[in-house]
């Protein structure tokens, strides 16, 4: 291991030098500027596990995982107003307790939930992660829980989470990211190694599903234009305090016949697409471009994997006239096209604009003034909403005989305002896990609860007629 993966220490367990310091990435410094404390941006991965943990041995080993991935191990170092950049400060070891445990409990599962909502570990203290580890929280989901209703869960009115029945010998993980330092793969990764070293068990990424190329079919790539402000998600029952709101809800995979030109994640595109058509239609909005952010991340899953924000975002666009469910296999095809184009075009994570903002050319407090004001400017432009697929899960996450292999995992993004909404998916054990994050101030729990409704009853129209328009 290097220096620059690690600072040097002296034989007192002190720093021989100052720490190694890396100048914040386009996507954290923007997401530096424009930090708000009432809609923290975190991110939420949760792990149902079948069986109990010991707490020593697995907290050994998640400090390991943060030493063998020492990218995770920074925290913001300080500067003076008229520096030119932020920058990260590696360090050796934790600067404070990583992991916590909660007792069983009626609503140890919905508590825990809402933290991974309400706060963000600090920038001030690495790592910005913090692991919360509920004990007794029953089985895993996969075994008959209903929607919103993951391992004895029951929905909560007041934080859009579920609570705990404390009846079970199953775990479950909850681990909240600051977002301005890391995102979600880059943290399953940690937490890969984390089983790993606690059940001696190999947790090497499975491969990537492959397209086949007599699945892919030309098509038109031309777009409606992004010009035009696109639609925002339709304002609900939007409740008085302020943050996000949570529902996770387990649903089938869904079918889609070989050889197809589309793939899950375009059904799930074009589900999402669909979804908030028709939410606006029953609120009165009149249609508008639906523009839907998506991300793309192309690193490798092994451990070698870069950690951080590593993902790009893109946007795909649909007019009014094409989000038809009458017209599923069209909207299917027209989704694959575009996503496949987006996926495939070279482009800076945020785009030029933000490298051209972030340049260190003048203080990084100016910057940051500018950032914020065109990102309230910018707002009517600000995409419909966003849906961050990430796919099979492709790390067994065993963590030995009697804790088991991750029955669920489930991921949520963070959805401040203009935007408001974001759906998150992830697969494990054939089963797809969904997550609905909104901002308070946007939507209430009922409206959530809607929502994901009418997300299983498109995610399953696109199996039924996906091919009955050719």
């Amino acid at each position: 291991m290097t220096t620059v993966d690690h600072p040097a220490r002296d034989g007192t367990g002190g720093s021989a030098r100052r720490p190694v310091r890396v100048p914040f990435p386009v996507v954290d410094e923007v997401a530096r500027h424009c930090l708000q404390e009432a809609e923290p941006e975190t991110v939420h991965i949760e792990i149902h596990l079948p069986g109990p943990l010991d707490r020593d041995r697995l907290t050994a080993a998640f400090t390991e995982a943060l030493r063998r991935h020492p990218r995770v191990l920074m925290r913001e170092a300080p500067g003076r107003w008229y520096r030119r950049r932020y920058e990260w400060e590696l360090t050796p070891e934790p600067d404070t307790a990583v992991v916590s445990f909660t007792p069983p409990g009626r609503d140890s599962l919905r508590a825990a939930r809402a933290r991974c909502l309400e706060a963000a570990p600090p920038l001030s203290a690495s790592p910005p992660v913090r692991l919360e580890v509920v004990e007794g929280a029953g089985p895993a989901a996969g075994g008959g829980a209903g929607p919103d209703t993951p391992t004895g869960t029951s929905a909560d009115p007041a934080t859009g989470a579920g609570s705990g029945n404390g009846n079970g010998n199953g775990t479950v993980l909850f681990l909240t990211i600051n977002h301005t330092a890391l995102d979600g793969p880059a943290c399953l990764r940690v937490l890969a190694t984390a089983a790993e070293l606690y059940g001696g068990r190999d947790n090497t990424p499975a491969a990537p599903p492959v397209r086949s190329p007599d699945a892919v079919e030309p098509g038109d790539t031309s777009t409606p234009s992004v010009w035009a402000p696109p639609a925002r998600v339709a304002s609900g029952a939007p409740e008085s305090t302020p943050g996000n709101g949570l529902i996770v809800t387990e649903l089938a995979v869904p079918r889609r016949p070989q050889g197809s030109p589309y793939t899950v994640n375009d059904q799930l595109m074009a589900a999402t697409a669909l979804t908030v058509a028709h939410w606006n239609r029953e609120h009165g909005q009149r249609p508008r471009p639906l523009r839907i952010t998506m991300p793309v991340d192309d690193r490798p899953r092994g451990a070698d994997m870069p950690i951080g924000n590593g993902t790009r975002l893109v946007e795909v666009t649909f007019s009014p006239a094409e989000v038809d469910a009458s017209r599923m296999g069209e909207l299917l095809r027209r989704t694959a096209t575009r996503t496949r184009a987006l996926k495939a075009a070279d482009r800076p994570q945020l785009g030029h604009g933000a490298a051209l903002l972030t340049a260190p050319v003048v203080p990084v407090a100016w910057r940051a003034a500018v950032t914020r004001g065109l990102r309230r400017a910018a707002g009517p432009w600000t995409s419909t909403c966003l849906l961050s697929n990430i796919g099979r899960i492709p790390y067994a996450l065993d963590f030995g005989e009697e804790a088991g292999r991750a029955r669920a995992v489930w991921f949520s993004a963070p959805a401040r305002t203009p935007r408001g909404l974001t759906v998150t998916t992830a697969s494990t054990a054939g089963r797809l896990h969904v997550s609905l994050r909104w901002s308070r101030s946007l939507l209430g729990h009922g409206d959530g609860a809607h929502l994901r409704d009418l997300f299983e009853h498109y995610l399953h129209a696109t199996e039924e007629t996906g091919a009955s328009d050719r």
